[in-house]
């Protein structure tokens, strides 16, 4: 890829900015990125789970069976490299559930060239987070002695084929803003006296609570609540601590779970100092629910309870919901709709849906998701200033 670390960067030096990370659930959404960034010439980044993109003897993943050449390629065919970054969501063992039966050497092993084949892909982030295995979530010693071999294999491999890489760290606990700073701090030591004394390069971000969760189809965390919480200091308060802290290692901010945030908070991010944020599962909705809006006010009914059993039969929005939901079953299709959007049987939905619809070129299903899906994606770019409103 062209566009680097260094362009967002110069990016930054403009006005107070966010940068945007893009989860990557669906063709659409990368196409829709993409043209967006061409037309505004703004540099945004794609970010890739495990689970959404990886190695072919992993599986690959659940958008398009692309692995990270395949993605990275797609962007380049669509004329995206010059201002579209590609990142590593999450990596780390066991973060594809294909390595839920091996051993910690194994999966640290199988981590590790995954991070490889990105490198060899042109990404430049990546997110190292080794929080997670099959039996719950590995002690904190655990987690720091993985983060920091995965961060000196990591830019050894990128050093020997003269790849320029940025590192993410930290796992994406969902904890409320009131907790403790110090197992950032810990990590953040970590990794400072690691780089001193290996003398590689320091993250560029760290992932750290601000007060956000997504479940089901809104943010439940605390950081756009129009009131206090109790035991919970404000975000106000509770956010230049943490940005202090991280400015103490020069590392900057980087919020997950941003999803569903009101317009108003989300433009306070620049001026709050978050210098970065995710969103993901926002966007499957949205597509999600302009494709059943294109069926139903068609009359296409059975085309979309076709989707919508196929998207619940993924089982996929089990991990979204709040204990003790009444989410009805079709709100669980629109919540794991994303996870089906590339299975064969809903690429055959849309193609009868233009069948019968009499589509032009510019007007397909997929041209009317991808519409839905930027003016969903401007929200956040207006309101990170990163396009002028």
């Amino acid at each position: 890829m062209v566009a680097t670390v260094k362009e967002l960067r110069q990016q930054e030096e403009r006005r107070p900015i966010t940068q945007l990370g893009v989860g990557v659930v669906s063709r659409n959404v990368v196409d829709a990125t993409i043209d967006l960034a061409i037309k505004h010439g703004v540099y945004l980044t794609l970010i890739a789970s495990r689970r959404q993109i990886d190695m072919d003897d992993l599986g690959a993943g659940y958008v398009e069976g692309w692995d990270a050449e395949r993605l990275a390629e797609h962007v380049r065919s669509r004329g995206g490299e010059d201002y579209v970054l590609l990142g590593r969501d999450h990596g780390g063992p066991w973060q594809n559930p294909a390595e839920n039966d091996l051993d910690a050497d194994a999966a640290m092993a199988s981590s590790i060239r995954s991070f490889q084949a990105d490198i060899d892909s042109g990404f430049g982030f990546l997110h190292i987070d080794p929080s997670v295995s099959p039996n719950g979530r590995p002690d904190e010693h655990t987690v720091l002695e993985r983060m920091a071999t995965l961060y000196r294999e990591c830019w050894a491999y990128a050093a020997s084929v003269g790849a320029d890489i940025a590192f993410e760290v930290g796992p994406e606990e969902q904890a409320s803003i009131h907790s403790s700073m110090e197992r950032p701090r810990r990590m953040l030591t970590m990794l400072r006296d690691l780089c001193s004394a290996e003398s590689l390069p320091t993250p560029t971000y760290a992932v750290v609570q601000t007060g956000t969760l997504v479940m089901e189809r809104r943010n439940v965390g605390s950081i756009d609540l129009p009131y206090r919480v109790k035991g919970q200091p404000p975000s106000e308060v509770f956010l230049p601590e943490v940005l202090r802290m991280l400015n103490g290692f020069g590392v900057q901010l980087k919020q997950h779970n941003t999803d569903y945030l009101s317009t108003e908070i989300l433009s306070w991010h620049p001026l709050l100092g978050i210098h970065a944020a995710n969103v993901a599962p926002e966007y499957g909705v949205v597509e999600t629910l302009t494709l059943l809006q294109v069926l139903e006010s068609r009359g296409l009914d059975e085309l979309a309870e076709r989707f919508l059993q196929l998207a619940y039969d993924t089982r996929k929005w089990e991990k979204w919901m709040i204990e003790g939901t009444t989410t009805s079953d079709r709100d669980r299709s629109i919540i794991a709709g994303h996870y089906a959007f590339s299975m064969p049987e809903v690429r055959e939905i849309k193609d009868e849906a233009d069948q019968v619809l009499g589509r032009t070129a510019e007007t397909t299903v997929d041209e009317l998701l991808q519409t839905a899906i930027r003016a969903s994606l401007m929200r956040y770019l207006t309101a990170f200033r990163l396009v002028n409103a």
